[in-house]
């Protein structure tokens, strides 16, 4: 079991980040485990998003560029895959194509108008919430909100790994990772890290608390909403279809971030 453990850290952190993690076991039971540890590739990535953030802005950079750059780490972290991936399935539910052909879009290297279009709001979004954040509420609320928004994202990948949910394609990454987490754990790591979330939250009021954990509760929401409507057209999930819903988590915990007190 330890070792099984270490292999599945190799591979959340190995597929799920550029940090320079060699995974060194690639089958099913992994994949298990690696989805499980999401969260915690996502914590880290968060980190080092927020430290940068909270950096530049200490520096005297300003709320924009603290921005700029909270969210150029998590895509400089990912070399880019799960945006690319948030393209793919916007071209590929944008197309209006059978689900064959849907999936051929998606395969290709070109990015589409759909792609560009969708892309392009997600992450005009994200920089706008995060300039709010540490415009309004300084480097820790900037920093809060990054973290929060990234763990939430690879949550949500958990939860997308779940069994019941199948794959569109006989291989890739969606391949090996659907349907391998038990719906029972998937939702108790969802429950712990909703619940971590919310006490970090704390720390910036008295509605803190409920406000970050209801951030995360959202995005999850929306995630699952984009799951759902991709295993109709789809048939399943594919590799795409995970960065699409990684980015859509993290954008829609923003989004409700910047809602409220």
């Amino acid at each position: 079991m330890t070792s099984l453990n270490s292999h599945g850290l190799r591979f959340a952190f190995g597929t799920l980040t550029a940090l320079p993690v060699r995974v060194t076991r690639w089958d099913r039971a992994t994949a298990r485990t690696g989805m499980l540890c999401a969260p915690l590739a996502g914590l880290v990535v968060g980190l080092l998003a927020a430290a940068l953030g909270a950096l530049s802005l200490l520096a005297g950079s300003g709320p924009l560029l603290a921005a700029v750059v909270s969210v150029a780490v998590p895509a400089a972290l990912t070399r880019g895959l799960h945006l690319d991936g948030l393209a793919d399935t916007a071209d590929g539910l944008g197309s209006g194509k059978p689900a064959e052909d849907a999936l051929r879009i998606m395969k290709q290297s070109d990015i589409g108008p759909f792609g560009v279009i969708t892309l392009l709001l997600a992450l005009l979004a994200q920089v706008a919430v995060l300039f709010q954040l540490y415009g309004e509420g300084g480097w820790a609320q900037g920093a809060l909100g990054a973290v929060v928004a990234a763990v939430a994202a690879r949550l949500a990948l958990t939860l997308a790994s779940r069994q019941g949910v199948p794959a569109a394609r006989p291989e890739g990454l969606g391949a090996v990772v659907a349907g391998t987490v038990p719906v029972g754990r998937a939702v108790l790591v969802a429950a712990v890290t909703v619940a971590v979330c919310g006490a970090a939250g704390a720390v910036s009021g008295p509605y803190g608390a409920p406000h970050h954990a209801l951030a995360v509760l959202g995005a999850l929401a929306a995630a699952e909403l984009l799951l759902r409507h991709c295993v109709r057209r789809f048939g399943g999930v594919t590799g795409d279809v995970f960065g699409g819903v990684a980015e859509t988590a993290a954008t829609a915990a923003l989004v409700v971030l910047a809602l409220g007190p």
